[in-house]
């Protein structure tokens, strides 16, 4: 009785406590990094595949639990990080119809994984993830829930949570722009329209628009990286008559790829995957949006290293950057409109060199409302981590996100 008292004590004073590796004198199990908590790191073989890519989130709303969710090879692989130390691989949901491929994207709407690749044949798999809670003997094989055959390929997706719409990206429909799906039954996606004036699309974020711009509050609004060398900004409300507010070229442009705008939704920072081949270092590139009709390359930030930048999300007034032979890197949102962009924190996944090779870090998830960020990497696997803001922001703790939004898409 006594043991079980002194346990029970334990608990309560660590409920809530996620430990882990410090980053001290640079380093964290051979990794080099900057205020950083390496909670936990699974290689590919822990994780069973080949290779990983993209990569998302989802809390379980009846459990709290916290779980990863990771493109691969050969399917989807399950991490739950209820123990975040150690987490568990729950099991992988092969692709649709054996159709392998690393380009695998998802992203997560009302506890189903909308799940896509670019591999002809592959379609949209829909994932329960409340399946996840039954896991008893780990790892084992999902079926998918339902599939959508709208599209046969697809290089990526986006959800926008507040409307119920996903946004297939740079299929073999609508021109390769965006391919409009009603997931708000998500075991019924429905098809709505395209919207392709654009061309080829390589990715977006679309949300309900309560920036500075009156003229469009209210309105669903798309900030897409359009790949002939500019940044579209487009009106979704209207399925059927989609509107193209502008099209935004910028110097340097080679493969517009991927950005996020900022929670005022006064600026949009957006990465070029190819303009690091031209010699430059890696480029954040921060547009002013806050007149939709006419944005503007406000300014442009530049970090000391060469490594070609990937995919990059905003929480708060951070800015969390996968840019694979770099790994991991936060920046903190200054001065925008002066391109104000400060690394408070970085774990470099590949630090044997920062080239331009497009791999290592492809992905990161900074929403989880507990703090920790996941990351993939192309040979290194998955890494969960803890950053530490305290030096910079307010002398708020590793453990305290009080200046993170709660917002998550």
């Amino acid at each position: 009785m006594r043991n079980w008292f002194l346990w029970m004590v334990f608990l309560s004073l660590t409920s809530g406590t996620v430990f882990g590796e410090e980053c001290v004198g640079g380093m964290v199990q051979g990794y080099s990094c900057s205020n950083v908590t390496l909670v936990s790191h699974l290689t590919l073989a822990d994780l069973g595949t080949s290779t990983v890519s993209d990569n998302w989130g989802w809390e379980d709303p009846a459990t709290g639990i916290e779980y990863a969710i990771l493109a691969a090879f050969d399917g989807t692989i399950f991490v739950s990080l209820e123990d975040p130390e150690n987490p568990v691989v729950l099991g992988r949901l092969p692709s649709h119809n054996g159709f392998d491929t690393r380009l695998r994207d998802l992203k997560v709407y009302a506890n189903y994984a909308f799940i896509v690749a670019d591999k002809l044949g592959h379609g949209m798999q829909v994932f329960d993830l409340t399946e996840l809670r039954s896991v008893v003997t780990p790892p084992v094989v999902f079926s998918e829930t339902v599939h959508y055959n709208g599209f046969s390929e697809t290089h990526n997706i986006a959800i926008n949570p507040d409307s119920g719409f996903g946004y297939a990206v740079g299929s073999d429909d609508c021109s390769q722009g965006l391919h409009m799906i009603d997931i708000s039954t998500p075991l019924i996606p429905v098809f709505v329209g395209c919207y392709s004036e654009a061309g080829h699309i390589h990715d977006t974020v679309c949300q309900i628009y309560q920036g500075p711009d009156l003229d469009h509050q209210g309105k669903e609004i798309c900030v897409a990286a359009d790949l002939s060398g500019l940044v579209t900004i487009v009106d979704m409300t209207d399925k059927i008559n989609p509107v193209t507010l502008s099209m935004t070229p910028y110097a340097n442009a080679a493969i517009s790829h991927q950005g996020w705008m900022t929670e005022d939704q006064r600026f949009y920072l957006h990465g070029d995957e190819g303009d690091e081949f031209a010699g430059n270092n890696t480029s954040t590139y921060v547009f002013d949006i806050q007149d939709l009709d006419n944005p503007f390359l406000a300014d442009t930030y530049t970090a000391t290293t060469k490594a070609t930048d990937h995919n990059q999300y905003i929480r708060g007034n951070y800015l969390f950057q996968a840019n694979y032979r770099a790994g991991f890197r936060v920046l903190e949102l200054g001065d925008l409109s002066l391109g104000e962009l400060t690394e408070v924190a970085f774990l470099d996944t590949r630090p044997m060199d920062d080239s331009t090779t497009q791999s290592g870090a492809w992905s990161t998830y900074p929403f989880f409302d507990s703090g920790l960020v996941i990351v993939t990497d192309t040979a290194e696997g998955f890494f969960v981590i803890r950053p530490k803001f305290g030096v910079f922001s307010d002398g708020f703790d590793s453990g305290d996100t009080s200046a993170w939004s709660t917002t998550v898409p």
